[in-house]
């Protein structure tokens, strides 16, 4: 059973609650910490994205293409859609050989709302550069062009692409492809269904992958995780939790959202990872769960914990601006 999460406070009474599982693991699977049902099944979504990033290193992209470390963290983002992130993605494509049309994503308006007001205002149309997972499927096109496989169709899941990317999720969770539930994302393609020890566990690997991998997988996910945490704008952007807690940790963690209220942790150099799945699917209760959990067990410093504070006990406001309430961990 999912276990309350979050409570939502109005003056005295408690209006709301987010229940939810959540689980700590270390890079052996040992569970050293959960709430809710570990093994509860559910889609990856956008968390799964740094694996989905790794058969493209192990294939030379970073060589053959030239990518740099924001190139890199674009392959693991679910970006806002804002200015810079537009340009890198124009940028990325360019060295692909390749332009915007290729991409198969579909257009969606920029998660940022004040750049997706800006296009609106403007008369542009949104389109797949602007979609949050166009830095995914560029990274997609990238391995096809590896593969020299079409380019067309990459989203199939018998496309020679999705087939190497099952396979990489497969090995880096601990799980065969019959264990995984396909189903597809937001943007398309395969998403992978699996227990949330499985999630903790990859990002246990991808904090610490020595000694679990081979050589080119080892230096796939330390390459794709060092971009992650230095280039943390790439991965998602202004007022994100997955850019500010890597910003304020400044290496020590490794954070990625997926929707429907799934997110993943990896706390580099100690090797534990951390998947968290809330029952409704609503963004709103994941800051608190995540700051309250890293204070808990002492993974952020007073100073690190001050920059996220406001991330920790949020405010709720009503439309006169009036501060009428908070979310707060309930655990």
């Amino acid at each position: 059973m999912a276990e309350i999460l979050v409570k939502v406070i109005r003056g005295d009474l408690v209006e709301s609650q987010h229940r939810g599982h959540l689980v700590m693991v270390d890079r052996n699977g040992k569970v050293l910490f959960s709430l809710g049902n570990p093994g509860h099944v559910t889609y990856w979504r956008s968390a799964a994205k740094p694996f989905q990033a790794v058969p493209v290193l192990e294939r030379h992209a970073v060589e053959r293409f030239g990518l740099t470390g924001p190139e890199i963290a674009l392959f693991t983002s679910s970006h806002g859609g804002e200015e810079q992130h537009i340009q890198a993605i124009y940028h990325l494509l360019q060295k692909l050989g390749l332009t915007e049309s290729f991409l198969d994503c579909g257009a969606a308006a920029p998660m940022h709302a004040p750049s997706a007001k800006k296009l609106t205002a403007s008369g542009k149309e949104f389109t797949a550069v602007h979609n949050a997972c166009s830095g995914k499927h560029s990274g997609m096109l990238a391995l096809a062009l590896l593969l020299d496989a079409p380019l067309t169709g990459y989203l199939h899941p018998d496309h020679p692409v999705q087939q190497e990317m099952l396979q990489t999720v497969c090995q880096c969770s601990e799980l065969t492809p019959d264990q995984i539930k396909l189903g597809i994302d937001g943007c398309g393609v395969p998403v992978f269904g699996l227990p949330l020890r499985n999630m903790a566990l990859a990002y246990a690997r991808l904090a610490l992958p020595d000694s679990f991998f081979s050589p080119a997988r080892t230096k796939a996910l330390n390459t794709i995780r060092t971009a992650m945490t230095s280039y943390p704008y790439y991965v998602a952007g202004t007022g994100r939790l997955d850019t500010i807690l890597m910003e304020a940790t400044k290496g020590k963690v490794v954070a990625k959202l997926g929707s429907e209220g799934v997110y993943c942790i990896g706390l580099v150099e100690r090797g534990i990872g951390i998947a968290l799945k809330i029952e409704d699917g609503n963004y709103r209760a994941i800051d608190p769960v995540v700051i309250q959990l890293l204070k808990q067990f002492n993974y952020i410093t007073e100073a690190e914990f001050t920059a996220l504070r406001h991330l920790w006990r949020p405010v709720l406001k009503n439309h006169r601006g009036n501060e009428i309430g908070h979310l707060e961990a309930a655990f």
